[in-house]
């Protein structure tokens, strides 16, 4: 039997092995040539970078998600990182250097050409989301930054490539800070800038990161040098430079980790108290970056007793909050009296306003009735007129709107009665067709024409 179990388990690790084993579709050689094509910044990447920030900058100042991820995939910028990931992980200084440089270049050439795109697009937003969404990094982006930096150099190294580069591109998105950062410079807003340029440099850190872990793993070919001293001087260069790399990110990693559990228990302990009696939270304020973080809450309503802030302060205890992280304002609430008086004199203006509205709808119908008995009133002076024009002979017409009701059915149809009054006789032809005629000057079918 236990030999049955480990031969079992022997089938079932190597099974696994194989399934994560990279050695039969990783070449080292090619991926390092593909790595160092792609960090040069002229001819082409030179054009493609800035077709890729003038349709980047377009998509955020439109608020088209589309076309911000257009802007994603034809952006050079991840060749530069991944040639800092892959300069540390071979010791490769000079190579590190001009990857350094050329991402220095292509970030500044960036920010001007955006900045000067939204200084002059007559374009303002009063609800710019993609600009706000590139401002203010979380846990998330450095987990994007790190896991899409893994799948990008693995899909590097690979040697039949697909298309996780593209889909890297779009998670990590390196174009759309830069252009927001140039926003921020347009308008002189650090918030923008500041909050911007910080989600770049965390997506760019963590891919580099996620680069030189994978290079040390996949133990590509290392920088060889001739002078054994100036190897153990780069290798130590390179030791220290990738510990100035990590260990800021790993502190910047902890620290929007505990932000981000600080907003979720603000928002849990908000929702939990958002009634209180008579009183209620209105509007709220989460301060992550005080030490330490605290929540404000703006209350409306009826000031709270000494009982009431008691149960408050109870209540963000049970979720490891302390009493000097919450602080109370009450400048919308009232106290009791006041706040009678308050409903009272409110009760007046509505019934007011109720009033109001009742006598306008009663306007409003009676304004309809009257148009409408305008509508079907008849141009008598004017029909006269045109009818004597055409009988002279007449010495009095007579119109009016009248009904035909059925004796059977008792049921009424609408009609026009006109009556002449005549020296002479007219036709019975000619009286026809002056009822035709009327018909068609007052628009109306059923129009009975009487001679007396």
């Amino acid at each position: 039997m236990d030999n049955n179990f480990k031969t079992f388990f022997g089938r079932l690790k190597a099974y696994i092995g194989d399934i994560v084993s990279l050695n039969d579709h990783i070449d080292t050689d090619k991926a390092s040539q593909y790595i160092r094509s792609n960090i040069d910044f002229k001819g082409p990447n030179a054009y493609i970078l800035a077709f890729a920030i003038v349709v980047a900058s377009v998509g955020l100042n439109t608020n088209s998600i589309p076309v911000i991820i257009g802007a994603m995939l034809i952006s050079p910028l991840m060749g530069p990182i991944f040639g800092i990931g892959y300069g540390l992980g071979t010791n490769d200084t000079s190579f590190l250097k001009t990857s350094f440089k050329n991402l220095l270049v292509m970030v500044v050439i960036s920010i001007l050409a955006s900045g000067l795109f939204f200084l002059i697009s007559p374009l303002e937003l009063e609800n710019p989301t993609e600009l706000l969404a590139r401002t203010n990094p979380t846990i998330y982006d450095v987990l994007i930054a790190l896991f899409g930096g893994f799948a990008g150099i693995v899909e590097i190294s690979r040697r039949d490539k697909g298309t996780v580069i593209s889909g890297v591109a779009i998670a990590t998105a390196l174009m759309p800070p830069l252009c927001t950062a140039g926003f921020g410079l347009a308008t002189g807003s650090l918030k923008y800038f500041a909050g911007a340029m910080y989600l770049f440099f965390i997506n760019s850190i963590f891919i580099a990161i996620a680069t030189f872990l994978t290079v040390k793993y996949l133990k590509f070919p290392m920088a060889t040098f001739t002078d054994p001293a100036k190897k153990k001087r780069v290798s130590r260069w390179v030791a220290v430079l990738t510990v100035v790399i990590i260990i800021p990110s790993v502190y910047s990693a902890i620290v929007m980790i505990q932000e981000n559990n600080f907003n979720q228990t603000a928002k849990e302990f908000i929702a939990k108290n958002k009634e209180l009696s008579r009183s209620y939270i209105y509007d709220y304020g989460i301060y992550t970056h005080s030490k330490p973080p605290k929540i404000e809450l703006y209350i409306a309503g009826e000031t709270l007793s000494q009982e009431e802030l008691n149960a408050v302060y109870v209540s963000a205890r049970e979720l490891g909050l302390t009493d000097d992280q919450i602080i109370i304002s009450q400048r919308a609430a009232t106290d009791q009296n006041d706040m009678t008086d308050r409903l009272a004199i409110q009760s007046i203006y509505e019934r007011s306003d109720q009033e109001i509205r009742k006598r306008e709808e009663i306007i409003s119908d009676m304004e309809k009735e009257l148009q409408t008995y305008k509508s079907k009133e008849l141009p008598c002076e004017q029909i006269t007129n045109e009818l004597m024009a055409q009988y002279p002979s007449l010495s009095d017409v007579t119109l009016t709107r009248g009904y035909t009701i059925s004796t059977d059915s008792l049921g009424r149809k609408e009609e026009i009665i006109i009556i002449l009054n005549a020296e002479k006789t007219i036709s019975a032809e000619n009286m026809e067709k002056l009822r035709k005629w009327l018909m068609v000057r007052l628009d109306f079918q059923n129009i009975k024409l009487l001679q007396e």
